[in-house]
């Protein structure tokens, strides 16, 4: 095989110069010796070395770790309720070149350009860039080999973990339909619970904010298939290159999850929907409504949330500003840990999630006829948020600390509070996760998490929440308050 140009050209400039023959280098005889230096010969070698994997070793090496690969999403998708989509598993720089230069992409280039008196190459740079922060690099083996074993560890490590009802018609969606999970969100654990819970189903696309992009957490985030969003990016050409990767996704078939809020509550109730990346789910469907995009509501809930104080702290102080730490996360993670193995640990109680009814995108628009996209969405949102809202699991916890919220209470009536509320939230259809041995057992494990942190005091027989902790007390009691007293927690609810 002939040496590469750049090879070729090297070493014709080494024998020009250095040489003992001066005739050209061209005319040199086959058994001519030439005299280099060391380091010449090296370059030299290493340049013959470099062009010999790059033709021979890397693609034989490629091939090779591609057929493992595609044989291990063949065993997968056997299993998996929903197989994985060629779209995922789509090579990144491939799926940022499609999406750059998507001509939806490209009008949104020109008109960009226009706007802002720029060069359209500038502004194309600029779309590639977003292109390029949006795209995971979805990794089978990190998401089922790593991601759902770290989830699964995690979850148990914190949490006895409770499954909630399961809507029976979510058995009923049609295979070809995209599934969309939109969640409440309450913890950061909300993506460990849910990656873990569904592993059987599907590989999930989460819409992960800014919080994530730090190093070396946004790489794990982004082979795990999930993709970052700006919530509040002002550009209008970030928005429109966002809009397509979703519509993309969508029309694929990719399975996704959202939260609609656009971040943690601040007060533990189930907020409105942001409209953004529904907007887009709509306007994606209503350009190309091939395939019926259909959406699962996912309450979730926490006898302790990780992060509660942080929470309740920004809810009073209205400065809403969370940048993860990976070190003080890991650091968090190996000491608790550490305590369990040693079992001085007696976890976080319990944690659960339940999936509602399912509601389908093309049978909405079916019933609304004629309604433009955007008053679509705003229906989507609220019917969503609804179910989402009702499908929320009542836990011990949040229900004795809703049943205190009116002031000191002794222990016999807090139980007979505690049993009218559990009949009232049955008749409501709520989704109860309540230890066996009715308002008695509840009362006692919610008391036990609630007075080892010192949120509630027993005093003589008589319980009284601590007044220092009475935000973190009604943090708790704003799920079960949002169903019970809907009118007065809305009233109640602090403005974010």
């Amino acid at each position: 095989m002939a040496p590469d140009p750049v090879t070729k050209a090297l070493i014709c400039f080494a024998l020009k110069g250095l040489a003992a023959h001066p005739m050209p280098c061209h005319c040199l005889p086959m058994t001519q010796t030439v005299a280099v230096p060391f380091w010449l010969l090296l370059l030299i070698l290493g340049f013959a070395l470099i062009t010999f994997l790059s033709h021979f070793l890397f693609p034989s090496v490629r091939w090779f770790f591609r057929r493992r690969m595609e044989r291990a999403v063949a065993r997968l998708n056997a299993r998996l309720e929903r197989p994985l989509e060629p779209f995922k598993l789509m090579a990144r720089q491939d799926m940022i070149v499609r999406l750059s230069y998507d001509p939806k992409v490209m009008e949104a280039v020109v008109e960009h350009a226009k706007a802002t008196g720029i060069p359209e190459s500038v502004a194309f740079q600029e779309a590639r860039s977003y292109a390029r922060e949006i795209v995971p690099s979805f990794s089978a083996t990190v998401y089922f080999g790593v991601a759902i074993r770290a989830a699964h560890w995690l979850s148990r490590m914190f949490y006895t973990v409770r499954l909630g009802r399961v809507d029976g018609e979510i058995a009923k969606i049609d295979r070809s339909a995209t599934v969309v999970f939109v969640m409440n969100h309450r913890s950061n654990m909300d993506y460990v619970l849910v990656t873990w819970l569904v592993a059987e189903r599907s590989a999930i696309s989460y819409a992960v904010g800014e919080w994530a992009r730090v190093w070396p957490l946004s790489g794990l985030i982004r082979a795990t298939g999930a993709y970052f969003i700006r919530r509040n990016s002002k550009s209008n050409l970030y928005r429109r290159v966002l809009a397509r990767y979703v519509q993309m996704a969508s029309a694929e078939g990719t399975t996704q999850a959202i939260f609609p809020e656009g971040g943690l509550s601040l007060d533990g109730r189930v907020g409105k929907a942001r409209l953004g990346l529904l907007g887009y789910l709509v306007s994606g469907y209503e350009a190309d409504p091939v395939r019926d995009v259909v959406f699962v509501p996912v309450g979730l809930a926490y006898d302790r949330v990780i992060e509660d104080r942080l929470l309740v702290e920004a809810g009073q102080t209205g400065v809403r500003r969370f940048r993860a730490r990976p070190l003080s996360i890991l650091g968090f993670i190996f000491r608790t840990a550490w305590r369990k193995a040693r079992g001085r640990f007696p976890g976080f109680g319990s944690a659960a999630v339940a999936f509602g009814p399912p509601l389908s995108l093309q049978a909405l628009r079916s019933d609304l006829p004629g309604l433009p996209p955007e008053a679509l969405t705003e229906v989507l949102g609220e019917r969503l948020m609804a179910r989402v809202t009702q499908s929320v699991p009542i836990l011990p916890v949040p229900l004795v600390a809703a049943a205190l919220t009116d002031g000191p209470v002794p222990r016999a009536v807090l139980a007979d509070r505690i049993g009218q509320m559990i009949a009232a939230l049955t008749e409501l259809g709520a989704s109860l996760n309540l230890p066996d041995g009715g308002a008695a057992a509840t009362m006692s494990e919610g008391l036990r998490v609630l007075i080892a942190r010192d949120i509630v005091q027993d005093s003589g027989g008589a319980l009284r929440p601590v007044p220092e902790k009475a935000a973190l007390l009604a943090f708790y009691a704003g799920s079960i308050l949002q169903v019970l007293r809907p009118a007065v927690a809305n009233a109640a609810a602090p403005q974010t």
